[in-house]
């Protein structure tokens, strides 16, 4: 479990969102053409799930949650990115908080090229940081079977932080596999494959500023 200093402002138990993930309303690019797509890339896109206005609102109020919850901490918040796809979402959100925090990463392999988990987690790149004692919220890009989440929340809670808690952009309830303690939720999305806003497929899409499914016949 999660566990707190006694002269801190209690983080919620594991297992205990912080609010809901927002609703997901999707629309094609031919239904709002105001939704900036890279020219290139247009004709991949089924459908955008989530404008990249949607995105910033709901960091917004999130980023509340973090320094509400983390307010009056004696060492600064660690916020951990997980490599690649959290890049966005991780500076995104560490720009608009107003508590000091620290950023590190960590690279593990779990997907390559293919659009469902291996289930298998080798760590590419650990943390620079000593985390002992410290607060760390893990921030990822999306939940979806949960395995590699799963690997690396056991992973730093064996390093004996005072707290571990996870941020993730967009939760994927439909594919999991293991239960998670996710405290803070962006979006809960459908199951589909989504890319954008980090999120890649074969390293490509990642700059498309919102969440988008991809066509048919585009490899997905």
């Amino acid at each position: 479990m999660s566990t707190t200093p006694s002269d801190g402002p209690t983080v919620a138990t594991p297992g205990a969102p912080a609010s809901s993930p927002a609703p997901v309303t999707p629309v094609t690019p031919a239904e709002d053409p105001s939704l900036w797509i890279p020219e290139q890339l247009r004709d991949d896109v089924d459908r955008i799930l989530i404008p990249e206005a949607a995105i910033a609102a709901r960091l917004d109020a999130l980023a509340a949650e973090v320094d509400r919850d983390y307010a009056g901490r004696e060492s600064d918040l660690l916020l951990v990115g997980v490599l690649r796809g959290a890049v966005f979402t991780l500076s995104d959100l560490a720009r608009r908080l107003t508590i000091p925090s620290a950023i590190d990463f960590m690279a593990c392999s779990s997907y390559g090229s293919s659009t469902t988990s291996s289930g298998v987690v080798r760590i590419l790149k650990d943390l620079d940081t000593e985390i002992e004692g410290r607060d760390v919220l893990l921030v990822e890009d999306i939940v979806d079977t949960g395995l590699t989440l799963d690997y690396l929340i056991k992973n730093l809670r064996s390093r004996h932080p005072a707290s571990v808690e996870v941020l993730s952009l967009l939760t994927k309830p439909s594919r999991r596999e293991v239960e998670l303690p996710v405290r803070y939720v962006g979006f809960e999305v459908p199951d589909v494959f989504v890319v954008g806003y980090g999120l890649d497929f074969a390293e490509r899409y990642r700059g498309i500023p919102h969440i988008v499914s991809l066509r048919p016949g585009t490899g997905v």
